[in-house]
């Protein structure tokens, strides 16, 4: 026993584990970081050009090798702009088509996307392949019908003419439909044991659950609304009724463009959208990731 004893008070004492060091981003990180840095820079570079354009004259937009900082900061462009474009009357019509479509679109998508998600209907599955076909179809095959549409109706050369097809989106109600389906069934079952009716589960508890992915789509919306050109250039023809893309694209000559005078058009344009984003990135972003594949 004595023996014993003795083997186990001289067993080694047992080590006490130490405290795990973390260590610095392995070489893969530092790459990884590398190459998205590298590719942000290549994403701003046109848009620092742009900024630093619009300050050039036009000697200096037109130089070879090109310059890339202006020697000093020319306003002619910004003048220019404003003298020669009705930007009163542009911005006001690209702010309302945009308003009109992004609502409308919203109100259409949320409700058939609810539809698809959530009940229960002969040729349901059906009918949402045909909504999905759309999407693989060139929105430039539907220019004259919608053209002849807009005609018959007598809205050519005003804000709902432009808008009114943009309201349909087969892309809106994919992402939404995917978004509702995510949501679990209890949330509808303890709303009609309640006594609620289908309007009222979808507009007080459904949708605000799905309110970030809501916000993404409003901002992409409002991303091509801002941005069609085609459109706006088919169905107005009075400067009065075109949108700052339209008033944008007529400032390239035939025989030369102003390049200081278009790129300060550019950037004054891009601005609303810029100020759009940074409101909802949070919410552009937490829809995205939430959305998801499911169903």
């Amino acid at each position: 026993m004595a023996e014993t004893a003795t083997l186990v008070t001289n067993k080694p004492a047992a080590r006490v584990a130490e405290p795990v060091r973390r260590r610095g981003p392995r070489c893969s990180q530092w790459y990884l970081h590398a190459v998205l840095i590298a590719c942000a820079a290549l994403m701003v570079f046109p848009f620092l050009w742009q900024i630093l354009t619009a300050f050039k004259t036009i000697t200096e937009s037109r130089a070879v090798p090109p310059v890339f900082f202006p020697e000093s900061l020319d306003l002619g462009a910004f003048e220019r702009f404003f003298a020669t474009v009705p930007f009163g009357s542009m911005l006001g019509v690209s702010v309302g088509a945009l308003v009109m479509r992004v609502i409308g679109q919203l109100v259409v998508c949320t409700l058939a996307a609810y539809g698809f998600a959530r009940f229960r209907f002969p040729g349901r599955n059906v009918l949402f392949v045909l909504f999905l076909v759309m999407l693989m179809a060139p929105s430039q095959l539907f220019l004259i019908a919608q053209f002849d549409l807009m005609k018959a109706l007598g809205l050519l050369n005003t804000v709902p003419a432009i808008a009114i097809p943009g309201i349909f989106s087969a892309f809106g109600t994919f992402l939404l439909r995917q978004a509702f389906l995510a949501l679990p069934a209890d949330y509808e079952e303890a709303a009609r044991l309640d006594g609620a009716n289908s309007f009222q589960i979808f507009w007080r508890i459904m949708l605000p659950m799905v309110g970030p992915t809501v916000a993404a789509l409003a901002v992409l919306t409002s991303l091509y609304s801002w941005n069609d050109l085609l459109w706006p250039l088919i169905v107005t023809s009075s400067p009065d009724t075109m949108t700052l893309p339209v008033g944008l694209a007529n400032l390239q000559g035939q025989y030369g463009t102003d390049y200081p005078t278009l790129m300060a058009g550019s950037f004054i344009a891009s601005l609303p959208l810029v100020l759009i984003f940074i409101a909802l990135q949070r919410q552009f972003f937490a829809g995205i990731a939430s959305s998801g594949l499911k169903g």
